[in-house]
């Protein structure tokens, strides 16, 4: 057993919201449970409110006990990155683990890691959910270039990105490791009790759009799909439950035009992580229908809840849902998606997919993940 370290994450976490805190709180309970000490290093402000496009960053939900977590870092406030640098090189951690998700925060997240390896010691190992955004801004290469400079490694969570980040580092060790199963909503409940928690009519099968609500997301896509007539005669119905960050009258149009109003149902508010398996529990399947992905949080929750997929081919989404095993792999047009949902239910595939999910999670474990990130530290560090 190897001797307890000190660990600093830096990134999102409580009272900050989303799947981004969910990750980093749940990769510190790992390294805890391993005996480390951990500290996270949280934004105070992480998205101007102007650029954020949702109701709230916050969440309502009680603050972990189990985790430290220090509220200290400003985005837009170089004096803020100054004073966290110096504060952590000080510490002297053994590793630094930084979430990377878009180059808006490579200013911040790089002065950082600079500061911090000046003192000559502490490792520091990006986790990268995307080097580039779907949604591009001018100069998001060369500050993501930027921050790749910073740091002594990287651990990327599909294949897709990891090819992407080869053309901006090809000296530095990096790894591709699966996006790990988000599995601190709960355990599984049967599914009609899910149904009437949501007071949903048990009368009727339900399919699962999860998430935010963006353009590449493609929620417009599986609209049209539900308008396909083959649909009606499934009964089946079309569950919404994430928040606009989008205009939401690109939705709203389609289920007027395609009157779609008795078989969508939208649920757009931020879904705590108390109610999160009340959805995936009702629904029999859940639906990515992306335009363009790297990879995706959804697919580990669903994999928590032993739900069966339909997933477009973008980006790494193919990567973890083998086609035909544990869901369907289809291209982002609505005719494609309908055809699956009209297979998965006139074949009955549910029994037979579900076990092939309870089979294929096995491979997705936060343990799994700590030994990645740790098999980078054994390298020597960069100039």
């Amino acid at each position: 057993m190897t001797a307890p370290r000190n660990i600093v994450i830096i990134g999102s976490a409580y009272p900050l919201r989303g799947g981004l805190a969910a990750y980093n709180e749940r990769l510190a309970r790992e390294y805890q449970h391993q005996g480390n000490q951990v500290v996270i290093y949280s934004f105070s402000l992480q998205y101007p409110s102007v650029f954020f496009p949702g109701k709230s960053q916050f969440t309502d939900e009680p603050a972990p006990a189990d985790l430290t977590i220090r509220t200290r870092i400003n985005s837009v406030n170089p004096a803020s990155w100054i004073r966290i640098g110096n504060e952590i090189r000080k510490l002297k951690p053994d590793l630094v683990i930084v979430k990377f998700w878009m180059p808006f925060f490579a200013p911040c997240l790089g002065t950082i890691c600079w500061i911090i390896r000046k003192n000559k010691y502490t490792r520091i190992i990006s986790i990268i959910d995307n080097m580039i955004p779907h949604e591009r801004r001018p100069g998001d290469r060369m500050l993501a270039s930027w921050f790749v400079q910073s740091v002594d490694g990287f651990i990327t969570m599909s294949r897709s990105v990891l090819n992407e980040l080869e053309e901006f580092d090809r000296v530095k060790p990096k790894k591709f490791t699966p996006h790990p199963l988000y599995d601190h909503f709960g355990d599984p409940i049967p599914k009609p009790d899910a149904i009437g928690k949501l007071g949903l009519d048990p009368g009727w099968n339900y399919i699962l759009f999860f998430g935010f609500i963006r353009d590449y997301k493609g929620l417009d896509l599986l609209l049209m799909a539900f308008a396909d007539p083959r649909l009606q005669d499934l009964r089946v119905k079309l569950l919404v439950a994430g928040e606009f960050y989008s205009d939401p009258d690109t939705y709203l149009n389609i289920i007027r035009e395609q009157r779609l109003e008795d078989r969508v149902i939208l649920s757009n508010d931020f879904i705590p992580d108390s109610a999160v398996r009340n959805y995936f529990c009702a629904a029999d399947l859940v639906i990515q229908p992306y335009k363009n992905a790297t990879q995706s949080g959804v697919t580990q929750i669903a994999y928590h809840f032993n739900k069966p997929m339909i997933i477009t081919n973008v980006g790494g989404l193919a990567e973890f849902v083998p086609d035909g095993r544990t869901g369907y792999v289809v291209d982002p047009d609505p005719r494609r998606i309908a055809d699956a949902i009209v297979r998965f239910y006139r074949e009955d595939k549910e029994k037979e997919f579900v076990a092939h999910v309870a089979k294929e999670k096995r491979k997705y474990s936060w343990e799994t993940m700590v030994k990645a990130i740790d098999s980078l530290v054994d390298y020597p560090p960069t100039p």
